[in-house]
């Protein structure tokens, strides 16, 4: 692993312009994970109470009422939105584009880019945000309309009202405009709200590439962290296609067991099987950049 991970720091090192697809393996990289340890240090009471083993389970169940939803939904939120990764993967890894010419693309809700210290501006949810809701009406024609709405406050207060895997009923978020339940601004099925700030980030995701495909002269890194098999239409074969056009442009991808790349572009690309955190940690433990927060 070690010559592939000088490879990457050359490639970084090198690179005019860094272009960051994000995946979950990025967020399990940094401690963010569903089951296990974590899971029953959160969970326990709902696990016991409902039967199911891991925090993606809990956001299906089919509570009865609203009170219990919103009571495992605003803990699920406090601890993967509001609260830090246990790792700092992401400030390592901030610390290396920071000054550099930068934007990012992720599939992941939990916030963690802003929350190192990355420019809103370089970003690009795709998939929504845990600290929104939007109208979650499931009738015909809905949501009501194509707005999102910040939820810390409400979401904190639930969090610390709950009592017995419930909120109080006078804490169940509706709609303003229609008055029905509130949901999660979350890409589950074709009622996402692509709000106002979602379209602009698109807007300049697409510009950055539009720019620097421009400068036939400046090198693009690619640099693919923890994208999974799920959405591979957002994130991996678009950077493939982009790195097979560009002469100019190399490709990285870093996934524990999962880094792998068409061998069209295998003689610029960099793929690590390995965990993500450990890659960067070993760049950082060279002395050549910053260290992180």
């Amino acid at each position: 692993m070690r010559a592939r991970t000088e490879a990457l720091e050359k490639a970084i090192e090198r690179a005019d312009a860094i272009i960051i697809g994000a995946g979950a393996g990025l967020s399990t990289s940094a401690g963010f994970t569903y089951s296990g340890e974590r899971f029953e240090r959160h969970f326990s009471d709902f696990a016991a109470h409902y039967g199911f083993r891991d925090m993606y389970s809990g956001g299906f169940y089919p509570y009865k009422t609203l009170e219990e939803h919103w009571a495992y939904w605003s803990r699920y939120i406090m601890v993967n939105r509001y609260m830090n990764p246990p790792r700092p993967v992401y400030d390592m890894l901030y610390s290396l584009v920071d000054g550099r010419d930068y934007f990012v693309i992720t599939t992941n809700v939990d916030h963690c880019f802003q929350k190192a210290g990355f420019d809103k501006k370089r970003l690009y949810y795709t998939q929504g945000d845990y600290g929104l809701f939007q109208c979650g009406s499931p009738e015909p024609g809905s949501p009501c309309q194509q707005r999102t709405y910040d939820n810390e406050a409400q979401v904190r207060e639930m969090y610390e009202r709950q009592r017995d895997m419930r909120i109080p009923g006078e804490l169940v978020p509706y709609c303003p405009v229609c008055g029905k339940p509130m949901g999660m601004n979350l890409r589950t099925d074709d009622t996402f709200v692509q709000d106002a700030g979602w379209y602009d980030a698109a807007e300049r995701y697409e510009n950055f590439l539009r720019t620097r495909r421009a400068a036939d002269d400046g090198t693009v890194l690619f640099l693919e962290l923890g994208v999974g098999p799920n959405t591979p239409g957002i994130i991996k074969y678009p950077f493939w296609q982009m790195t097979a056009r560009n002469p100019n442009a190399r490709y990285a991808c870093v996934n524990f067991g999962e880094a792998h790349c068409p061998k069209e572009i295998a003689g610029r690309s960099i793929c690590i099987n390995a965990d993500i955190g450990d890659v960067l940690g070993i760049l950082h433990a060279e002395g050549r950049w910053p260290e992180a927060k």
